[in-house]
């Protein structure tokens, strides 16, 4: 999970530019889309792409993240560490070791 120094950087940036008046959830939505777009269009057609390009558009990606998730006042952690546990639920090990079959089909 991102530091507390991490945070406090992005939003100071924001705070600074007076950016903070564009970041709906909205508009943090989209962004987190689009720059997840970028990120997959460096691996289109088979690319292997460069680890700057690919850290850039991650770091993108992550930045619009963590500024939803100060918006929403949710903490990342607690948020994360919930989805996962559900996510344990649909897939146990015993019946998702090593397969890619979705939840829905592993359970006779």
């Amino acid at each position: 999970m991102p530091s507390p120094a991490t945070l406090q950087a992005l939003r100071d940036f924001a705070v600074e530019r007076e950016w903070d008046q564009f970041h709906s959830p909205e508009n943090l939505a989209k962004s987190i889309s689009i720059e997840a777009a970028e990120l997959l269009e460096l691996f289109q057609w088979g690319r292997t792409p460069s680890q700057t390009r690919v850290e850039e558009e991650l770091a993108d990606v992550l930045t619009y993240c963590f500024q939803m998730a100060a918006r929403l006042g949710v903490d990342i952690d607690e948020i994360v560490l919930s989805k996962l546990e559900k996510t344990r639920a649909k897939y146990p090990v015993e019946l998702s070791k090593g397969r890619i079959t979705k939840y829905t089909d592993l359970h006779p």
